[in-house]
């Protein structure tokens, strides 16, 4: 199974990713995992990538295109994978396209978790953490026994900037700029599929699965 997860920030997709690659026992491919271990192992490319980190930019496409070719020639991927977070944009996408065209293994299909906005800004912005011990709560999910105090250590919780519902509405609109196209361009390749990402994990898991085989024929 060829697989690409997309998602909203908040859709629970490295969860899913991690179940999904387990039941089809394929790799889970992540570019933030695959930017580590390039940067860790001081790789041509990672040494790079570094290079524009260093200085506040952004890693140019062409060299997240070479990594993530580069991984998928491991022996671990040749008979199948996941990707989460690759690609990002039309052009990425593209050129995975060509990519696996020359090695005759199209992708099977790509998997939106859909869900709305609200939710997702409820699930984020009720996210607390442990000053002391850094143990994770939720205001709804996961409450303290006393408000905004560890159950663990005593610790003050603490809401990091990432979780306040402006950050979190403004990285909604940039994954709406940058995947928007993305979602277009694979609905017109006949490979989309999307599924609820309401539930528990569970149920989120089994309906992503459920989905998947009815729609890819092997």
């Amino acid at each position: 199974m060829r697989l690409i997860l997309v998602g909203p920030p908040g859709a629970g997709k490295g969860t899913q990713a991690v179940h999904l690659a387990a039941h089809y026992s394929i790799p889970h491919i992540s570019t933030g995992d695959i930017f580590r271990t390039n940067i860790k192992n001081n790789t041509e490319l990672g040494t790079l990538a570094q290079s524009y980190m260093d200085k506040g930019e952004l890693v140019p496409d062409s060299v997240t295109n070479e990594m993530v070719k580069d991984r998928l020639t491991w022996d671990d991927a040749q008979a199948g994978f996941l990707l989460d977070g690759f690609p990002r944009n039309v052009l990425q996408a593209e050129v995975l396209r060509a990519v696996l065209a020359e090695k005759s293994t199209p992708l099977d299909a790509v998997l939106e978790l859909s869900i709305d906005d609200a939710e997702i800004i409820s699930r984020l912005s009720g996210r607390r953490t442990c000053s002391q011990c850094s143990a994770p709560f939720h205001s709804l999910f996961n409450p303290p026994k006393v408000e905004n105090i560890c159950d663990n250590c005593g610790g003050a919780l603490i809401q990091r900037e990432d979780d306040k519902e402006a950050t979190i509405a403004r990285r909604l609109e940039v994954y709406a700029e940058q995947t928007k196209p993305i979602i277009s361009f694979y609905r017109n390749e006949g490979l989309l599929i999307t599924t609820s990402a309401r539930g528990d994990v569970t149920e989120i898991t089994a309906r992503a699965i459920a989905a998947l085989t009815a729609a890819v024929v092997h």
